[in-house]
């Protein structure tokens, strides 16, 4: 594997400690600070999103709760807290009372291997700003993230109820479905980093430029599967409101309810976070360098720490900017587009990327800003050719018309003349 951290060697007084008392209390303070800070940014994203909606829509939005409608989540926190803690009758109530926790536990996980920011320099040592620097940090994100949909799928067999359970068999298909192109769509990030710790990928950024562009059709393929995985709009099918009433949460109430909640905006900013670090740098700072070379400072940190939660935020506006944009897909559609569009393409997608990396590599060329430049290009070529088919006027469904264009023309001329003649006879009839 390639070490992208020795590109940046540190000096003696700016290592990682070796004490185990120190590391132990570093990692304890930066669980209770991301801990809290999660939850409560969370709680925020729930007003943020309402308050877009509203911007979107022209309406005002939460406006009663406080000044400007800020304590909106804390009103909303007590209510769930003051519901009654309702339970069918048929249900498997252990079942039934884990699954939200079941839901809501991988988010917060997942959070604990992204690197937040550039180390902190204290007496004892540089402190890593991660919650737990796992050398296998991308392969832990890939399996803990995965493991939400147990909570789901149990949520909807345990309440006994028709509609939670056909929510519950849509959310497991769904994300079945769209984990594979996810996957699929981070391979040619390991490819060009050598390497599946995160802190790595972030470093690799910094030597080539941003994977975003280097590996284009790689992060389309990776957002489009970020939504469907965190069972957001257009990918919502779980939870159709018009068709399952409120999918696999319909028998929840009061705070199980709220996790499943809680559980979906978190799911939105791990993937959210997960985006800015494998494609856009992490939490580098572009356009300089001053932020990723000894000696690292607070103010690095601060200012890294910064950068990171924009990049995030950034994304998180889009997932809502699409929520109240974009129609619901049907639910074929949803499982041709997964299967006969974003699979093949990754596959396709890593072949032609490893291919290149063996023949830059033949020429060659270093892994720097050259190999990205090269990259780049091979990527606009591929754009083209990608959005070129698929805008060729069909539906991405197995239910969308493959007949020629004379066939259709002879069955709505066929249907016309129908129509005319049932007109005509309707009026003949009313003589």
């Amino acid at each position: 594997m390639i070490d992208w951290s020795q590109l940046f060697p540190h000096s003696d007084s700016q290592r990682a400690p070796d004490a185990i008392g120190t590391f132990v209390a570093a990692s304890v303070i930066k669980l209770l600070v991301v801990f809290v800070g999660y939850l409560v940014g969370v709680a925020l994203l729930t007003l943020i999103e309402r308050k877009l909606a509203a911007w979107f829509q022209d309406r005002r939005g939460p406006n009663r709760a406080g000044p400007g409608g800020l304590l909106q989540p804390v009103a909303d926190g007590i209510k769930n807290f003051m519901k009654e803690e309702t339970s069918p009758a048929a249900a498997d109530t252990w079942l039934f009372m884990i699954a939200p926790a079941l839901a809501f536990i991988p988010s917060m996980l997942t959070w604990a291997v992204l690197p937040l920011a550039s180390p902190l320099p204290t007496p004892w040592g540089l402190i890593d700003m991660s919650v737990a620097s796992l050398p296998v940090g991308f392969l832990f994100t890939l399996a803990i993230s995965s493991l939400g949909v147990y909570g789901i799928v149990l949520a909807g067999w345990s309440s006994n109820n028709k509609y939670a359970l056909l929510g519950g068999l849509r959310s497991s298909a769904q994300m079945i479905s769209y984990e594979i192109a996810m996957g699929m769509s981070t391979i040619p990030i390991l490819l060009l980093a050598g390497n599946v710790s995160l802190s790595a990928i972030v470093q690799q950024q910094v030597h080539m430029g941003w994977n975003v562009f280097s590996l284009t059709i790689a992060w389309f393929t990776f957002l489009v599967a970020a939504f469907a995985e965190t069972n957001r709009l257009p990918f919502d099918l779980p939870e159709a409101e018009s068709e399952l009433v409120a999918g696999y949460h319909t028998e929840y109430s009061g705070m199980k309810f709220a996790m499943f909640f809680i559980a979906e905006y978190a799911n939105m900013a791990t993937v959210c976070g997960l985006t800015a670090a494998l494609f856009f740098g992490g939490w580098d700072i572009p356009l300089t360098s001053w932020d990723n070379v000894p000696p690292f400072t607070i103010l690095k940190t601060v200012a890294t720490l910064l950068m990171f939660v924009t990049k995030t935020g950034a994304f998180i506006f889009v997932f809502m900017w699409i929520r109240w944009t974009l129609p619901r897909f049907r639910y074929d559609q949803l499982m041709a587009l997964g299967w006969s569009l974003m699979l093949p393409v990754a596959l396709s997608y890593i072949l032609i990327i490893a291919t290149a990396s063996l023949g830059l590599d033949a020429l060659g060329v270093s892994r720097g800003p050259l190999f990205s430049l090269a990259l780049f290009a091979l990527n606009v070529v591929l754009l083209f050719v990608l959005f070129g088919w698929l805008d060729r006027g069909r539906l991405i469904s197995p239910s969308s018309a493959r007949v020629s264009p004379n066939d259709l023309a002879r069955l709505r001329a066929r249907g016309l003349g129908a129509a005319h003649r049932e007109l005509v006879t309707g009026r003949e009839g009313t003589r």
